[in-house]
């Protein structure tokens, strides 16, 4: 054995327990600083003004500085990450670099107000950047040692367990509680029954399309690909149909409310229940009017807090699933600890931390800056996912049953969720 394997052998403690490690030195160093580390960000951009606000930022020395600070900090934290999981070090600081371009210009993309406007977030942005590289040129040796996709994506859910806060779900109360248990277990257990028994997809796919459409989109498809280890090319494919159908959703479904009579609070639980992305929440929110938004946001929240219980039960459940052609046969305590997910006990004991240790001021405060951190970390895993995905690897994936699989479950959610909305906040909650 030589000095490398020794080396490797030596620092190897798992990915999972290294982007927990990875994520904790951001916290540490985020509450250090006061808050005044944070990820770049551009203000909002419109046409040509637009342009000429962007080349003023960019000659500001403020948002160098910002941009190189950035840049050297994940690059620093991502190299410990690769060190603790056993990987090499070998051509990765040229290839993150490419990446690290690529997700500000995804960014940059998703500044524009004409994209702000319907809901197009950087994940999208990022995704379609990596597959035009990957599908023009092919993925270039040199940043092939820097699509690090997995150690990506589970830093930046460690890192979202302190945005997630337990607190928030009780903004809600009751009713919203009720709504985000009833919505999230009764509409995954149907697109996950009818993916797998209609639509005959595979129990991986109908895991990742049915944790998409009941509990948050985006984060919370990202949540359930690592706690299965699922596969990439499928997860930007449920991403893709989760950003393209928000889009629809978010403009007419108020329109269809005001036109139905909904009460606001009727609206805005129905908006904040189905619709699968935040800042398309937000939209349709802002559409229905001030308390329409209040409860919309409201109750994604409550959703949003379950993202952590769901990955974890879904992660014990994977966990002790027989696979393939494996014989059955009792599994032991000690195999599901191997096999679960250990990056998810990162994600919860952040989310405890954050909300019942650290003061709430500073959590709200931390948790902004954590924030930008943790959707960055989702930039970079979207190249990645983008950079190692070809057009014609998507057309294997028979795409049209998952994506009819969506549409219906879609359509089962927007009818469920308005029964359960219209039952506890305009009927029972007009006895009370």
């Amino acid at each position: 054995m030589n000095d490398v394997d020794l080396k490797k052998k030596k620092w190897d403690i798992g990915q999972d327990w290294a982007t927990v490690v990875a994520s904790l030195l951001i916290i540490i160093l985020v509450l250090a600083a006061g808050y005044k580390l944070e990820a770049p960000s551009f203000g909002p951009k419109s046409g040509l003004t637009g342009l000429d606000s962007l080349v003023s930022e960019f000659s500001s020395s403020a948002k160098a500085i910002n941009l190189a600070a950035t840049f050297i900090l994940f690059l620093v934290i991502s190299a410990i990450g690769l060190i603790l999981s056993g990987d090499s070090l070998k051509s990765y600081g040229p290839g993150f670099l490419g990446i690290f371009v690529l997700a500000i210009i995804a960014q940059i993309l998703s500044s524009f107000e004409i994209f702000k406007n319907i809901g197009l977030e950087t994940v999208l942005f990022s995704l379609c950047l990596g597959l035009l590289v990957s599908n023009l040129s092919g993925l270039p040796a040199w940043l092939r040692p820097a699509v690090q996709t997995e150690l990506f994506v589970k830093t930046g859910l460690v890192l979202l367990g302190a945005t997630i806060l337990f607190g928030d779900i009780m903004q809600a109360g009751a009713f919203g509680l009720i709504q985000a248990l009833v919505v999230v277990v009764g509409v995954w257990y149907f697109a996950f029954w009818f993916s797998r028994k209609i639509m005959k997809l595979d129990d991986e796919y109908a895991t990742l399309l049915a944790s998409a459409v009941s509990i948050c989109g985006v984060s919370a498809a990202i949540a359930t690909a690592g706690a299965i280890n699922g596969d990439k090319k499928k997860l930007s494919f449920i991403i893709s149909l989760v950003l393209i159908v928000a889009i629809p959703m978010m403009i007419f479904m108020p329109v269809i409310a005001r036109w139905m009579g909904l009460a606001d609070e009727v609206t805005g639980a129905w908006l904040g229940g189905t619709i699968d992305t935040t800042g398309a929440v937000v939209g349709a929110g802002t559409i229905a009017g001030e308390t329409g938004l209040k409860y919309a946001t409201i109750i994604k929240f409550s959703q949003n807090v379950l993202i952590g219980i769901a990955a974890f039960a879904i992660s014990v459940f994977w966990a002790y699933r027989n696979k393939g052609d494996e014989p059955r046969q009792r599994v032991s305590l000690n195999v599901i600890w191997q096999r679960f997910p250990k990056f998810v006990l990162g994600f919860i004991a952040v989310s405890l931390i954050f909300s019942f240790l650290i003061d709430a001021e500073t959590a709200k405060n931390a948790g902004k800056v954590i924030k930008s951190f943790s959707s960055f970390w989702f930039n970079l895993a979207f190249i990645s996912i983008g950079l190692e995905t070809r057009f014609s690897d998507l057309a294997k994936l028979e795409s049209r049953k998952p994506v009819y699989s969506f549409l219906i479950a879609q359509g089962f959610n927007i009818i469920f969720t308005l029964l359960v909305a219209y039952f506890l906040f305009g009927y029972i909650s007009s006895d009370c």
